[in-house]
């Protein structure tokens, strides 16, 4: 696993992307594979309640050894939480990261999201692909 020099970059692509997982348990929602020669700069994730009534409770991880697909179950490594059981109110939104708190996750990492309510929580992420 390398880690991309960030100074001799020769691209940097914009993404967003979200998920609303149908369990509660832990899916990938951004994945950075081993080898990818790839490391992302996280900008900003919010999670969504997209309940009327109920809140619901959200973590976010970053997960080491063994980025999989988005929607997947992560397939090992260690969770280093970056929010954990935040509560997200009825009909609201919360904001995990933002670019105050931007961080990069590197090759073979991911990121992971658990929502414990299934079907209730968006979250939608926005990076930088840099290599």
């Amino acid at each position: 696993m390398a880690n991309p020099n960030i100074v001799n970059v020769t691209t940097i692509y914009g993404k967003t992307t979200y998920l609303t997982p149908s369990v509660t348990t832990a899916l990938v929602l951004v994945p950075n594979a081993a080898s990818s020669g790839k490391i992302f700069k996280i900008n900003q994730i919010t999670a969504a309640n997209v309940d009327g009534t109920s809140a619901a409770d959200v973590t976010v991880s970053i997960y080491t050894d063994g980025a999989q697909a988005q929607g997947s179950a992560p397939s090992g490594g260690t969770a280093y939480p970056i929010a954990s059981t935040i509560s997200v109110p009825a009909d609201t939104s919360v904001i995990i990261v933002d670019k105050s708190t931007a961080f990069y996750l590197e090759e073979n990492t991911s990121v992971v999201v658990t929502s414990g309510t299934a079907n209730d929580i968006t979250f939608t992420i926005s990076y930088e692909e840099i290599s």
